[in-house]
């Protein structure tokens, strides 16, 4: 084993993929272009204050799975907001988004299904298929005609087709109308994972509620949405949201919900602290939007000379193609040398040959922040080969 380690590690090295966490420091202030606080809820003291009460009133944790004793009020509450919010039925909400996607794929999968997922899907989605023991075709990224032909071929009695409603590295959107139009001439569910959408898609009395509210998908009996807390919402855990029948199914089929400890009251109150802000915040989506226009267009000049572009984003997520992982992973470095924080997504975040920066436009970035980050990835990239 130690043999087979060292190799490892001697491949990882020559393939410039070897990775390390970023450790932040509270007292370092650094321009934040990486994390997922998309909202910039995450040390929002209204939130804060949330979970000192929850914990004052439940704990510092669960103490056990849900279906034991870990089922608190706080957690109904908040599936009750995440499906209000989102405009779907009924809530379940696990103690990751990683789990809430496993739990669904699972729960609903099997040698009776035959999921058609896009090439793109987070890495929790393509576990949860194979977990599942479904025949899976993966269809060219948000080709609605390749999905199409996949399922056309479809001999199991139920079908799934999975997307990401705005996708994790890229930062575009889904057809979402058009797949729910493939779903239904199909008889098949549309499973659409919101963690880059909610709380950032969505316009108007939409602001926030992301992707299939924004485009009047919600309540559709043949839409599944799963999301994330821990990104716009600021806080921890994840939710599948659909018809209550889907509720009852996982309650009682989803091994990722049966098996684990119930998500911790302090992050619960949190994020249903969070829904309130979304609700009665719109600037912060809005606000969102606007700096990813504003970063796009910043970086734009820079990145022509070197024949690329920055692909434009459906929601935070502005997304750079960079040569090779061992140039991203320069370049981010070189970001945080000058006090500015990026995300580096190499193999196998992203396929291999795309080594990409990933950067997310913020709701409290000011101008200033902006104009100075862009400045320092200008001059980085014009160095780039």
């Amino acid at each position: 084993m130690a043999t087979w380690l060292q190799e490892q590690a001697r491949v990882r090295e020559r393939r410039g993929l070897v990775r390390m966490p970023q450790v932040r420091r509270a007292d370092h202030r650094m321009i934040d272009l990486a994390s997922n606080d998309y909202l910039g809820l995450a040390t929002d003291p209204r939130l804060a204050e949330a979970a000192r009460e929850a914990i004052a009133k439940w704990g510092t944790g669960a103490t056990s799975s849900r279906l034991v004793a870990g089922t608190t009020a706080l957690h109904l509450e908040l599936e009750h907001g995440l499906a209000e919010l989102t405009g779907m039925d009924a809530g379940l909400v696990f103690s990751s988004g990683y789990l809430a996607n496993l739990g669904v794929t699972t729960a609903l999968g099997g040698p009776g299904a035959l999921i058609v997922a896009d090439t793109q899907c987070h890495a929790s989605l393509i576990d949860g298929f194979r977990l599942s023991r479904s025949e899976v075709k993966e269809f060219t990224h948000n080709s609605v005609a390749d999905a199409a032909e996949k399922l056309a071929k479809r001999t199991q009695p139920r079908g799934i087709i999975v997307v990401e409603s705005i996708y994790s590295v890229g930062g575009d959107a889904a057809p979402l109308l058009e797949l729910l139009d493939l779903a239904e001439a199909h008889d098949a569910v549309l499973l659409v994972d919101e963690a880059h959408s909610l709380g950032v898609a969505g316009s108007g009395k939409d602001a926030g509620r992301g992707a299939i509210a924004g485009t009047g998908l919600a309540g559709h009996p043949n839409v599944i949405v799963t999301a994330t807390l821990s990104k716009a919402l600021g806080s921890q855990g994840g939710a599948v949201l659909g018809p209550a029948l889907l509720r009852e199914h996982l309650v009682n089929r989803a091994r990722s919900f049966i098996f684990d400890t119930a998500l911790a009251p302090p992050a619960a109150a949190a994020a249903l602290a969070a829904i309130g802000v979304v609700r009665t915040e719109p600037w912060r989506a809005a606000a969102v939007h606007h700096n990813a226009a504003a970063m796009a267009a910043h970086l734009q000049p820079a990145l022509e000379r070197l024949g690329s572009a920055v692909e434009r984003s459906a929601g935070a997520v502005q997304s750079i193609p960079m040569p090779s992982a061992a140039e991203a992973l320069a370049a981010s470095g070189a970001a945080h040398a000058e006090g500015v924080l990026v995300g580096c997504f190499r193999p196998p975040s992203v396929p291999d040959g795309v080594s990409r920066l990933r950067l997310t436009a913020r709701a409290t970035l000011t101008p200033a922040d902006i104009d100075h980050a862009c400045a320092t990835l200008r001059g980085i990239l014009e160095r780039t080969s």
